[in-house]
């Protein structure tokens, strides 16, 4: 349970109040039952991931193939990379007539890796979340978190690979095994949320956002991500972009 909009609220999980903030995430475990408080002339929006155990079994078995509680905290610091997510989420399930089943599940697996890695496999016992996991590979696990940190198209994937240990043929078998998805076409849907979080900020030009994704020229990018939403980045924006938020762009640019 995450806080998207709004100032923070008290939850009450099976009689305990924890408060949930814009710095913070909360869990709740199998048979929690929750309730929101809300102040008085206050409004929240709440982001709510509820996800079918047989989907989590499959791809984090050591976390959640267990009896008991998987989240030993309720509450944890939300990193950026969780907000990156979750905003881009919100936006798109906005945007759903946009929304492919690929690019959901695609973000959805995302979002479940990240709290993994920062809210329960950072401690020093953290090895053992990954037993099971299509995601057990560190090598793999660390090809993903350098495509991350800059979606680019211009990423050289042997040089990729070298930096994490593994022969080109290697590496590639790994990832798909891992994601089931090859590392470009991982990477493509890493630029299409990357793009998405940008063109709906309002802030900057579609230009600009091309150019950080790597992309030689800006009708390239516009046919990407065509190819992959199947509208053009200026239509997309205009749909997204929050109200009272003024795209920089001008008609036809």
């Amino acid at each position: 349970m995450i806080l998207q909009e709004g100032a923070g609220l008290d939850i009450l999980v099976d009689g305990e109040q924890l408060r949930l903030t814009h710095d913070n995430l909360l869990f709740l475990n199998p048979g929690a039952i929750s309730q929101a408080m809300l102040a008085a002339g206050g409004h929240a929006q709440l982001f709510v991931f509820q996800a079918s155990e047989d989907w989590l079994r499959s791809r984090f078995p050591a976390v959640f193939d267990v009896v008991g509680r998987p989240f030993a905290s309720s509450s944890e610091s939300i990193s950026q990379r969780i907000r990156q997510l979750t905003d881009t989420l919100v936006i798109e399930v906005l945007n759903d007539q946009f929304l492919s089943h690929e690019r959901l599940e695609f973000m959805l697996q995302e979002l479940m890796l990240s709290i993994v890695e920062s809210c329960l496999a950072r401690r020093a016992s953290g090895a053992r979340y990954w037993r099971g996991s299509p995601f057990a590979d560190n090598r793999i696990r660390k090809a993903l978190a350098l495509l991350r940190a800059h979606p680019n198209k211009e990423v050289n994937m042997n040089e990729l690979a070298s930096r994490v240990g593994l022969s080109r043929s290697r590496f590639y078998d790994l990832f798909q095994l891992s994601t089931g998805r090859s590392p470009r076409a991982y990477l493509d849907l890493l630029c299409i949320a990357s793009a998405i979080s940008k063109l709906s900020s309002g802030s900057g030009k579609i230009a600009d956002a091309s150019a950080e994704l790597g992309f030689s020229a800006q009708s390239n990018f516009t046919r990407f991500f065509q190819q992959q939403v199947g509208i053009p980045p200026s239509q997309y924006r205009r749909a997204a972009v929050k109200p009272n938020t003024e795209p920089q762009d001008k008609p036809g640019e």
